[in-house]
């Protein structure tokens, strides 16, 4: 059977497959748009702001479909996000841009090992690597130049380090971040949990990053968010794989629901993302 791009014990697979990282989604968002460039093609060609949850059926189903379909699947919703990309253009800048997609990709990568090793502890350094250099694939899938990722995690940290320090967030980002925290439509299921995840997505960003968008965070934040990790590492591991596990499952069964009655390794995201598709991871 065609296991797809990695094998049940990859790296990637064992840390993307916890349904802990969509905590850090909004974390994730923030900081790709951020990026004045990926904020003006979000701002100008989607309305992704309005309807979150379409934005992240679209993310999650390209992560999980690259990284755990098989290579059909994987490239099937490649294709897709990649037309849409290509549609995503405007005055100086277009959502193909190789360092677009570098930075984007970046931010899903940073989100993802730091929840995870917040909750699990730290990845021995091989493995860290080793995932590092896998997680480039949710870039090259859609057209990034496999060189364009940083060769390494040295080089990795110091691109991060450099990108923290220098982004300027601009008021398009700090439009639909406004937009995002604060969603003028949702499901009534979901609303409780709007203030809670607007509190860890702001104390998940780098502090130069949460200052561009004007908000603050106190000492007595960090240490509750310190606690509510504390608690989490306690409890999460402990939960049973399949729950741990569930909305990979389910965002896996969509896309091949999706395949299946179309007959063909095809798929059409439910609508444009604005942005290059990484994340969340």
């Amino acid at each position: 059977m065609d296991e797809g791009l990695f094998g049940d014990a990859a790296v990637i697979r064992r840390v993307a497959a916890e349904s802990l990282l969509l905590a850090g989604g909004g974390r994730a968002t923030l900081l790709q748009i951020a990026h004045p460039d990926v904020a003006r093609g979000v701002h100008d060609h989607s309305d992704f702001a309005e309807r979150p949850l379409d934005r992240l059926r679209t993310t999650m189903t390209y992560v999980y479909g690259v990284l755990f379909g098989t290579r059909a699947e994987g490239e099937a919703i490649s294709r897709a996000v990649a037309a849409v990309h290509r549609r995503v253009t405007g005055p100086g800048y277009r959502a193909d841009d190789p360092d677009l997609q570098v930075w984007v990709n970046a931010t899903l990568f940073d989100t993802a090992v730091l929840l995870y090793q917040r909750v699990f502890g730290p990845l021995p350094d091989a493995e860290l690597d080793t995932c590092y250099q896998q997680y480039s694939v949710l870039a090259t899938s859609i057209g990034c130049p496999a060189d364009a990722w940083p060769a390494d995690r040295a080089a990795f940290q110091r691109y991060w380090a450099h990108m923290i320090e220098t982004v300027r967030v601009g008021a398009p980002a700090r439009e639909i971040a406004s937009a995002l925290l604060r969603p003028a439509t949702m499901p009534a299921v979901l609303r409780p949990g709007i203030p809670f995840h607007r509190f860890v997505t702001v104390g998940l960003l780098p502090e130069p990053i949460r200052a561009g968008y004007g908000y603050t965070w106190s000492a007595r934040q960090q240490r509750r968010l310190d606690r509510g990790l504390s608690v989490t590492s306690a409890v999460y591991p402990r939960v049973p794989l399949v729950l741990r596990h569930a909305l990979k499952d389910h965002y896996l069964r969509d896309l091949r629901q999706r395949l299946a009655r179309r007959g063909q390794p095809r798929w059409t995201p439910p609508s444009p993302s604005g942005a290059p598709t990484p994340p969340v991871g």
